[in-house]
């Protein structure tokens, strides 16, 4: 299955406005990158993988239907899925986004 082109362009057109961001076609998804790390992707499962805080994980695990991102049947720390009916509107797709971009933007430089 191919990632939602519609999400993508959603998720696009939401990210626009703030700091650059590129794409990157991975895994068969489409990653956006915000200061050169991945914050979100759409995700050729469907819906939306979200970089978050390990830290934050388990609360955003237990206060909304977000799902812990598998590769392989082995959970990725740091990674949540975000089914697509979970981003229907703009507030909700957009809560999702800030908590990628945050995350991303918070990462030391790479060396």
């Amino acid at each position: 299955m191919a990632y939602d082109v519609h999400l993508a362009d959603r998720v696009r057109e939401l990210l626009a406005d703030g700091s650059p961001v590129t794409e990157q076609a991975m895994f068969g998804g489409l990653a956006f990158l915000v200061a050169g790390k991945m914050a979100v992707a759409a995700s050729s499962q469907g819906g939306l993988l979200v970089r978050v805080d390990p830290a934050r994980a388990d609360r955003l695990l237990a206060t909304t239907n977000a799902q812990p991102m598998e590769m392989k049947g082995r959970a990725i720390q740091g990674w949540l899925h975000i089914d697509g009916d979970d981003l229907r509107t703009k507030r909700q797709l957009s809560r999702w986004l800030a908590v990628g971009t945050t995350t991303a933007r918070a990462l030391p430089p790479r060396k």
